[in-house]
């Protein structure tokens, strides 16, 4: 089957690699000038199944209130007079329920592991390295009224099956030896063991190399403007407009993150897509021994500090400002004031990158990835926060629908349907 994959981040290059290794003729087009130019540029650079979670939950709208109102608080709404950012918002509350979250939560973690267990599988058979390292995720937190909000948490791990351990002080800094400088701050900590980091960018660029090796086609610097379909039967897709020429495909993929639900509106397609925009800086690393050796969830300032080779990534905020990249100064500042407070000795703030990047959340949290109204069209988007976590099951699950070949999960709520 020709397949077309509309965008090449980590999403579309993952797959345009599946896609081939089941066997079909794929081209990937892509605005930018190569692969992971934009939200999976500059993340966090975590892979964290077991904080595969809604956003939308049972007091989250008492909390976004209360960070608001935080000079370093981990949200930010830049109010626009845009239909879809209230839309999307009203969706959001509509989820903040605990039946809801339960709902999300359940179809969110299976997929996440899943997809953690596919990246360690295309890693062993394509030797693709990206400062990997597989050595878990600390969710620091510094006070004792953090630690008793972890029940719910808990709850859901041990719901799930997945591993944790509960951490005094000294734990934490034997798990990440570099906090012993800072040892006042920590009351304790919860780790996930099985949790990976890794630098996606690096990841999507080596894996795109893989998939031209083995005959799939990048064209990078194309717009992808619109979809033809059969106007009598109204039944599939005919062609797609690149650039100035319609070009046909037997079937169509749409991986374009938070700009899936603009590009697809002009077909009449409705997805609940919408951006949520998060910071990073990237911290050349002076001090290995004062460095975190892998993630540092700060709980109190929702920020993560990764260890990616001799760079320290530190990443965070949820701005809700629509399509905006400005880059503001004040959350730069949180993100360095989240490092400095913990690794004040690791990396060279003075020399960091800032970066922003969109990420493309649905309002109850699950990705949408399947089929839509028409047979011949799919959609890999929507993975918010968790783009990176889910990028590999997601592009095995998708290839294994449009192969009509049953995924190794159950998928049932992640599709289109669900908002119906």
């Amino acid at each position: 089957m020709k397949v077309v994959v509309l965008g090449a981040g980590v999403i579309g290059v993952t797959t345009a690699y599946y896609l081939n290794e089941a066997g079909h003729d794929v081209t990937v087009i892509d605005r930018q000038v190569g692969p992971a130019m934009e939200t999976s540029f500059g993340n966090a650079g975590e892979i964290s199944p077991g904080y595969a979670s809604p956003w939308a939950g049972p007091g989250v709208p008492l909390k976004a209130i209360k960070w608001l109102t935080m000079k370093h608080g981990p949200l930010v709404v830049r109010p626009r007079l845009e239909k879809a950012m209230w839309v999307w918002l009203f969706q959001m509350l509509r989820n903040c329920t605990s039946a809801r979250y339960a709902v999300n939560k359940a179809r969110m973690v299976p997929i996440a592991e899943y997809s953690r267990d596919c990246l360690r599988a295309l890693r062993e058979t394509t030797g693709i390295s990206y400062d990997e390292r597989s050595q878990g995720t600390l969710q620091l937190f510094r006070s004792q009224a953090q630690l008793d909000g972890t029940s719910k948490d808990i709850e859901v791990l041990k719901q799930f099956g997945v591993p944790f351990e509960m951490l005094d002080a000294a734990g934490c800094i034997a798990a990440e030896p570099a906090l012993a400088r800072v040892s006042g701050k920590i009351a304790g900590g919860l780790r996930l063991p099985q949790d990976e980091t890794g630098d996606c960018k690096l990841f999507t660029e080596r894996l795109a190399a893989i998939c031209k090796e083995r005959g799939v086609t990048f064209r990078f610097g194309e717009e992808s403007a619109r979809l033809y379909h059969n106007t009598k039967t109204d039944a599939e897709i005919r062609s797609v407009k690149i650039g100035g020429n319609r070009e046909s495909f037997d079937a169509y993929v749409v991986a374009l993150g938070s700009y899936s639900a603009r590009w697809l509106h002009k077909r009449q397609i409705w997805a609940p897509v919408y951006p949520v925009k998060g910071y990073s800086i990237t911290v050349p690393v002076t001090n290995a021994d004062a460095a975190p050796v892998s993630t540092v969830m700060d709980e109190t300032y929702k920020v993560a500090i990764t260890r990616l080779g001799d760079r320290i990534r530190v990443g965070g905020t949820a701005e809700i400002s629509g399509f905006d990249l400005t880059l503001h100064e004040s959350r730069r500042s949180t993100l360095e004031k989240s490092v400095q407070d913990l690794f004040p000795d690791g990396g060279d703030v003075s020399k960091a990158s800032f970066w922003c990047g969109l990420r493309p959340m649905t309002p109850d949290g699950p990705p949408i990835i399947g089929r839509t109204r028409y047979p011949n069209l799919f959609l890999n988007t929507g993975h918010g926060t968790l783009g990176w976590t889910m990028a590999c099951g997601s592009g095995k699950i998708l290839a294994d629908i449009m192969s009509n070949r049953t995924p190794d999960i159950d998928i049932a709520g992640l599709g289109m349907e669900r908002y119906a």
